[in-house]
């Protein structure tokens, strides 16, 4: 029996992360994925690559997704079944009921109590703080409590973002947005204000906004094994963001890099944590001081995990070699080889990201070592394609009222 006859992924979620996913299992091992999510457009529509697609708008309750996961498994005749969650909140219901779910499912998933440590982001902070890892400075907003609201011990301008963004996003308000940056404090309260009167409960953070553009942004993606040790770390230098109202802060443009030193300092802090399965951090380069400045740590590979492959990191080799064939490289495997991950036009790029860029931005694509993870040739039948274009053309109008072309 192959890889390939012995195991089954099952996706949860229907974005660009799902898609980037099913694509790796297709391309290492021509596996095709089954997609669960809350509705059934988005890049997995009509897939060639998806073998099946259910939609509820319950998916992300745990009596639905648990009944799926029941039934899906035992449908599977022992086949490992790879459970994966492309967002926050597949995950956490995800880790919390792992232990209940039948021996053939694979969820590679920390438990509850220590995702929730790591993923609100003031607890985050906290644990850095206690490592001595670089944080932007940082102020802690709780509904209900005006302590600490009139004022701050840093200038702005400002960036205000939920601690629990699973909840946040379940009490929407007009002009809600991923995160907001505001010149002034005043900004803040009126803004905090909406936020806690829309009904979230949770904490807000508010931090010093460390200067620089989008390419002074970093992702770290990487796998830790079931034993808990670093086994794959992938750094991305961010070249370009998204920066629509929901989308802000989404990579855009991916360049593959390596820094050894902070691949050390976050090997270090996952393995004493013992966190298993795919880390995916959000890190600035502050000019500053010349130090890395941590956002945030997801415990589940990113939207963009795309670039990771396409640098020759295969995502779904990792868990395979993991939990089936007991092959991984020995030791940490960073992985280095230059490409151009993005899902914007040319246009877009040689537009909005800066010339010191461009010249090797032309020869990767001129090389074709640039990849879309939406433009994949084995499923790209011709009414798929055309809504990919249509999908840069979108781009190409968001980053025009969005976006801010360099040198303006």
């Amino acid at each position: 029996m192959t890889p390939s006859d012995s195991f089954v992924p099952m996706l949860f979620g229907h974005d660009i992360n799902v898609y980037s996913v099913a694509r790796a299992f297709h391309e290492a091992y021509g596996v095709r994925s089954h997609v669960f999510c809350k509705a059934s457009g988005g890049p997995c529509r009509d897939s060639r690559i998806i073998a099946g697609l259910t939609a509820d708008p319950a998916m992300d309750t745990p009596e639905v997704l648990g009944r799926h996961v029941l039934a899906f498994s035992a449908e599977q005749n022992g086949r490992t079944v790879f459970l994966l969650g492309c967002g926050d909140n597949y995950v956490r219901l995800i880790s919390q009921y792992k232990a209940s779910y039948p021996a053939n499912i694979a969820a590679p998933y920390v438990d509850v109590e220590l995702l929730d440590r790591l993923i609100y982001k003031e607890h985050f902070y906290r644990l850095c703080e206690e490592r001595g890892l670089g944080y932007p400075k940082t102020l802690v907003l709780r509904a209900g409590e005006r302590t600490g609201v009139e004022t701050a011990a840093f200038d702005g301008p400002y960036i205000l973002k939920p601690s629990d963004s699973v909840s946040y996003w379940e009490h929407p308000f007009p002009n809600q947005h991923k995160a907001f940056k505001l010149e002034t404090w005043d900004g803040v309260r009126r803004t905090a204000d909406a936020v806690f009167g829309a009904g979230y409960t949770g904490s807000l953070i508010v931090q010093e906004f460390v200067p620089g553009d989008d390419s002074h942004m970093r992702v770290m993606t990487g796998y830790s094994d079931r034993r808990g040790k670093v086994r794959m770390m992938a750094l991305g230098h961010v070249l370009l963001e998204e920066h629509t109202p929901h989308g802000v802060g989404n990579h855009a443009v991916i360049l593959n890099d390596r820094e050894p030193e902070l691949a050390q300092s976050l090997k270090q802090l996952l393995e004493d944590l013992g966190i298993v399965g795919f880390f995916n951090f959000d890190i600035k380069y502050d000019a500053r001081d010349g130090q890395y400045k941590l956002f945030e740590i997801n415990l589940r590979q990113g939207r963009s995990n795309y670039y990771v492959t396409a640098g020759g990191g295969n995502v779904a080799r990792w868990l395979v070699g993991d939990y089936l064939t007991n092959d991984l490289p020995p030791g940490l495997t960073e992985i280095t080889e230059r490409r151009l991950w993005r899902v914007v036009p040319n246009s877009v790029l040689f537009r909005y990201i800066h010339p010191k860029f461009h010249a090797e931005m032309r020869a990767l694509i001129r090389s074709q070592q640039s990849v879309n993870p939406l433009f994949y040739p084995p499923d790209l039948p011709p009414a798929r394609r055309a809504r990919q274009l249509v999908g840069l053309a979108r781009q190409k109008r968001n980053f025009k009222q969005y976006g801010t072309p360099i040198g303006e």
